[in-house]
């Protein structure tokens, strides 16, 4: 706990909601981090192994809101009838983290979990110069596999297959891709280590570079997970940001 010294609140962007963690040793290097929730809709707000992770590294973050949207280019009516979740994610947090810690991309890293990890793999795989460092952790690759369940899925698709084609497996292009990435999950992961196994072997038969932990178990798909996995992920994004901050 004596580790947390930062801050979280919350604001409202485009009239929605998003948790903040402001650190108290914030560096003058300008770069902020990008938390996408999954399907329970728990954010970082107030997690110890996440908060004290970005304030070791002096980082800001964002968690954003986003209802049971999977965080993609197609509208979901439980998050907002009109934009979709992607679109808010650029048209809206990615200036509100410029105006208010000056990080413009490619100094934003984007991270998730479960959902929200599939959902950083969307957004980096769908605009990979914008956004060149993505952690995901348990993401729900095969979420198009939950279709047919009552869940807002079924009203963003009208089927199974329209859902796959819209899977981050079939995002990424093999000549224009993150520079970095980490993908972690959990083998004990029975609902979606598969998906990510498949996304993982893709990826290395394409040639694409990326780091992965698909070995570590602590407890499955769960926070005891995703929490052993906060220094893994906030110190990758730390690093590689700071490659990018370089590059640039």
């Amino acid at each position: 706990m004596s580790e947390v010294a930062g801050m979280w609140s919350q604001v409202k962007i485009a009239g929605k909601t998003a948790d903040v963690y402001e650190p108290a040793a914030r560096l003058d290097a300008s770069a902020a981090v990008l938390h996408l929730h999954g399907h329970g809709l728990q954010t970082l707000a107030g997690n110890v192994a996440f908060s004290a992770e970005l304030e070791r590294h002096a980082l800001p973050a964002i968690c954003p809101h986003g209802q049971r949207s999977w965080w993609l280019d197609v509208i979901c009516r439980e998050f907002d009838p009109q934009m979709t979740p992607l679109a808010f994610l650029r048209n809206h947090v990615v200036p509100f983290i410029a105006e208010r810690w000056g990080a413009k991309p490619p100094a934003v890293g984007l991270t998730g979990v479960s959902m929200g990890g599939q959902g950083a793999l969307q957004l980096a795989y769908r605009h990979p110069r914008e956004f060149p460092v993505v952690a995901a952790i348990s993401p729900a690759v095969d979420f198009h596999q939950w279709h047919g369940q009552g869940l807002p899925l079924d009203e963003m698709f009208s089927t199974r297959e329209a859902a796959r084609q819209q899977t981050a497996t079939l995002q990424f292009h093999p000549m224009n891709w993150p520079r970095h990435q980490l993908i972690v999950c959990d083998p004990t992961d029975e609902t979606w280590f598969e998906g990510v196994e498949r996304l993982t072997m893709k990826l290395r038969s394409i040639g694409i570079p990326f780091e992965s932990d698909l070995e570590t178990s602590r407890g499955g798909h769960s926070w005891d997970y995703f929490n052993a996995m906060a220094p893994r992920v906030i110190g990758f994004v730390a690093e590689r940001l700071e490659q990018e901050s370089r590059r640039v």
